[in-house]
């Protein structure tokens, strides 16, 4: 089954139960996930020193974000691709092309889970 685009029930407890500030965060975490995305299409893009460590980190922002506010599909394959770039970044052959395909793949499930989010914040007016 596949995860929540937002668990609502949640996530307004989180925020004790105030939904404008709820929408507010929520408005916040795409802005967030837009700049993380960037950062992560442009390593995979431009690859710098130790491209895997940079993926890592804006992977973790967003699982983190994504976590408090309830989001589970994306915090799900934030954390897949965090994992996967994690152990791509220790592997003493990173340019393998196994590796390679993987974060890709990862990257690529975070990206519709993205588009997803963005959908359902469309669908409920924010």
């Amino acid at each position: 089954m596949a995860n929540e685009v937002i668990n609502w029930n949640e996530a307004m407890q989180q925020c004790g139960d105030d939904e404008e500030f709820l929408r507010e965060l929520l408005d916040d975490l795409r802005s967030e996930m837009e700049t993380q995305m960037l950062k992560i299409a442009e390593t995979i893009s431009n690859p710098p020193d130790r491209p895997f460590v940079h993926i890592t980190r804006a992977a973790h922002v967003i699982k983190g974000a994504a976590a408090n506010l309830m989001c589970g599909e994306l915090k799900e394959t934030a954390s897949m691709l965090e994992k996967v770039a994690q152990k791509a970044s220790s592997d003493p052959n990173p340019s393998n092309p196994a590796i390679l395909s993987e974060v890709q793949a990862r990257y690529e499930a975070l990206r519709t889970a993205v588009q997803n989010y963005n959908a359902h914040l469309e669908s409920i007016g924010v």
